[in-house]
C-alpha cells in the first residue's frame, strides 16, 4: 500500500471509531441488517440493557454516520451505514500502525506466535492468499 494511501486510510479508522456498546449494537445491527430498538435489545444477553439506553446509543451511531432509519409512522428502522467489513479493516488497520509500527510482518509474526502456529499451518495461510490474490485485484 503506497503510504500517501495509508495516511488516508488511517484517518478513515480514525473516523470509525468505536465504543463498547456502539459495537455491540453494530454487530447486532450487522447481523439483523435492519431492525427497531426492540429487536436490537432482545439480541443482548441477560441481563439486558434498558430499552432507552438501546435508542440513545443508536441515536449516537446515527449521529457518527453508521447507522440510519427508515421511517414508518411512528416507528423507525435501523440499518447500518458501515458495513462490517469497512470497520474490520479500520481497525485491523489501526491496530498496525499503533502497536506494529505500520509492518504487517511484524504484526502476523506476532500472531503466528501467539497463536501457536505451526510452520505447515502458515505455509497453508500463505498458500491460501496467493491463490486469493491471484483470482482477484489487489490493492495497492
Amino acid at each position: 500500500m503506497a503510504k500517501g494511501k495509508i495516511g488516508a486510510v488511517m484517518k478513515e479508522k480514525r473516523e470509525m471509531y468505536l465504543t463498547r456498546a456502539e459495537e455491540q449494537i453494530m454487530q447486532i445491527l450487522w447481523d439483523l441488517g435492519e431492525g427497531l430498538v426492540r429487536e436490537v435489545r432482545e439480541r443482548f444477553p441477560d441481563p439486558k440493557p434498558v430499552r432507552n439506553t438501546v435508542s440513545t446509543v443508536i441515536r449516537i451511531l446515527e449521529r457518527k454516520g453508521f447507522v440510519g432509519h427508515k421511517t414508518y409512522g411512528n416507528v423507525h428502522v435501523y440499518y447500518p451505514l458501515v458495513s462490517r467489513e469497512s470497520y474490520s479493516k479500520s481497525q485491523l488497520l489501526g491496530l498496525m500502525e499503533n502497536y506494529f509500527d505500520n509492518s504487517f510482518p511484524a504484526m502476523v509474526s506476532f500472531f503466528a506466535k501467539e497463536t501457536d502456529l505451526t510452520i505447515g499451518e502458515l505455509d497453508k495461510v500463505l498458500k491460501e492468499l496467493r491463490n486469493e490474490l491471484k483470482g482477484g485485484t489487489k490493492n495497492e
